[in-house]
């Protein structure tokens, strides 16, 4: 209990930061719009190979853009020795992870709801159709790409190119969880059922869990080794 109130805490200064200078978040979202307008000349909105890739379009969007909001959420400790401070609290180490890893998942969650109804518009998606399910799909993928985000962000917090490094350390881990969401986002844009798709949810589910008590079981490792 402790260390779910503890994560809670530092998630809610992270979310209360980035309120303040929303450096992050503009950033991103002014990312994905350009990367979002840019495809929209590059493919034809009304064909069906349009259609047929919209969730690999989506989620190749939120997934570089997400890299931004992931590379500042350690660097912004290295300042004036708050990342030492941090880490010398009386906090255990999965917290500050799991607090980590919540304030970026909120952030992501924000910028792709905020991303969706601009991609509906440019790429003739009726996204409403199945939105509740949509939306559980969201915050499985994020949550999935926060997590290995988050460890690789502690991991590289004090190497000099750590934007370079970051992306390439997070993409090749990921692949299976974007795989899962960008089959699943297809399918509810298209107006499928989820059942015919419940293995990749499942594979989604599961990459969750095995990686977020990864990153709680190293994170110790990574912010004190």
């Amino acid at each position: 209990m402790n260390v779910l109130r503890a994560a809670f805490a530092i998630a809610l200064k992270d979310l209360r930061v980035e309120r303040r200078n929303r450096e992050v978040i503009n950033a991103a979202f002014s990312f994905a719009l350009v990367v979002l307008l840019l495809f929209s000349f590059t493919f034809d909105p009304s064909g069906e190979e349009t259609r047929e890739m919209s969730g690999g379009l989506l989620w190749l969007v939120f997934s570089f853009a997400g890299v931004l909001v992931l590379n500042r959420s350690f660097a912004r400790e290295t300042s004036n020795d708050c990342l030492d401070a941090l880490v010398a609290a009386p906090v255990p180490g999965a917290a500050i992870f799991l607090g980590k890893a919540l304030a970026n998942a909120l952030l992501l969650l924000v910028l792709e709801l905020a991303c969706l109804p601009v991609f509906g518009i440019f790429y003739n998606v009726r996204w409403q159709v199945n939105f509740g399910w949509l939306l559980v799909v969201f915050v499985l993928g994020t949550w999935g790409f926060t997590v290995i985000g988050t460890v690789f962000s502690a991991l590289t917090v004090n190497v000099r190119l750590r934007e370079l490094m970051l992306p390439l350390l997070v993409f090749p881990v990921t692949v299976p969880a974007l795989m899962a969401s960008v089959q699943l986002t297809t399918a509810l844009f298209s107006g499928q059922p989820i059942a015919p798709e419940l293995l990749w949810l499942r594979l989604l589910v599961g990459f969750d869990l095995i990686f977020t008590l990864l990153g709680v079981a190293l994170v110790e490792t990574l912010l004190v080794g």
